[in-house]
């Protein structure tokens, strides 16, 4: 194997015996889990609002960000759950370029991955203990996951990995809600496959043991638009969409049918202001129809201090570096209206 052995890392028992969560955040997170496990189930019918930055690459930028949503989540908690994208892993479609903060925690040095394990820890039981928020993150490498399996209150699988076999396994033993993404290519049946694989319970291995999983009832699909074979974005968010999605769900053995709409990616073409627009058509679909009303549970928004992006080294505080997002202003705003609307 042309493989170089760097160092060994610490297992996740070991990172989160030497980091603990104290129980008083532990309760916390288990009652965030609850509120956000009621939506799923239909026991709730406040509306999911899964916000942040694409990527988050410096601590103290993504921890001004979470000050100021703490403050609105206070001012529509009553409407609104609101769980702020902490997104430290990065995927790569040709395998270059930044891949987040657990490769670098700084991202103009080089990768290490030990010190990247610390910071993602950090970061994320930063923003519960700080702000009271539990925190999303993408499920990009399912070993890893147990090093915050303790913080995160949702999981998002995405495009590139809806298809991989672990990701789906791993996920049948996550005990907080899964989303689904389709994949580019748009296919619905690989994504509803992926939840109906992750519903059921498993034996594989992971981490060297092999283990035996329940099925995790809270796995659903997230929309985020697909690109067409001339390379052109084919968004997915419209009523008719939607409309096909809950009718393929009453065709599968699934249960608490469930979707959310991510609002960027290729159902925007990455024009981020137009993230505004489409959360309000998705809203206007859910009014016009019951079904869809209860169906649809959330949209995932990609928000940061500045709007747009930028590249690695050009130093503007709180803008990405990765995909372009909505500013600070703009999302607030938005904020506030989903929860006049809902």
């Amino acid at each position: 194997m042309a493989f170089t052995y760097k160092s060994i890392l610490p297992t996740p028992e070991q990172i989160k015996g030497e980091f603990p969560l104290a129980s008083e955040f532990a309760k916390l997170k288990a009652e965030r889990d609850r509120e956000i496990a009621d939506v799923f189930t239909g026991k709730s019918d406040k509306f999911l609002v899964i916000i942040g930055p694409c990527s988050a690459d410096r601590e103290d930028a993504v921890c001004d960000y979470m000050e100021r949503l703490a403050k609105v989540n206070e001012q529509v908690k009553d409407k609104l759950i609101i769980i702020p994208r902490v997104y430290t892993n990065k995927p790569r479609t040709t395998g270059g370029g930044y891949k987040g903060m657990l490769h670098q925690p700084d991202p103009e040095k080089k990768p290490n991955m030990y010190e990247g394990i610390l910071a993602i820890r950090k970061l994320h039981m930063r923003v519960l203990k700080d702000y009271g928020m539990s925190t999303a993150d993408e499920m990009l490498y399912p070993e890893n996951y147990s090093y915050l399996s303790d913080l995160l209150s949702y999981v998002a699988v995405g495009a590139r990995s809806v298809e991989n076999q672990q990701h789906r396994l791993v996920s049948s033993g996550v005990d907080v809600p899964v989303g689904m993404k389709n994949p580019t290519s748009g296919a619905l049946s690989v994504m509803l496959n992926a939840v109906y694989a992750a519903q059921h319970g498993h034996d594989f291995i992971y981490r060297t043991w092999e283990v035996q999983t329940p099925g995790n009832p809270l796995t659903h699909t997230i929309l985020r638009g697909a690109v067409g074979k001339h390379g052109q974005c084919l968004p997915n968010y419209h009523y008719e969409d939607l409309e096909l999605l809950y009718k393929l769900y009453q065709e599968q053995d699934i249960i608490n049918p469930a979707c959310i709409v991510d609002a960027n990616h290729s159902n925007s073409n990455k024009r981020y202001k137009e993230q505004i627009r489409i959360t309000k058509e998705v809203l206007h679909s859910r009014k016009h129809s019951a079904e869809i009303r209860n169906f649809v549970k959330g949209m995932m928004i990609e928000s940061y201090l500045e709007e747009g992006s930028q590249k690695i080294g050009e130093h503007i505080y709180g803008k990405s570096i990765t995909d372009p997002c909505l500013g600070w202003e703009d999302s607030e705003r938005l904020i506030y209206e989903i929860a006049e609307i809902v």
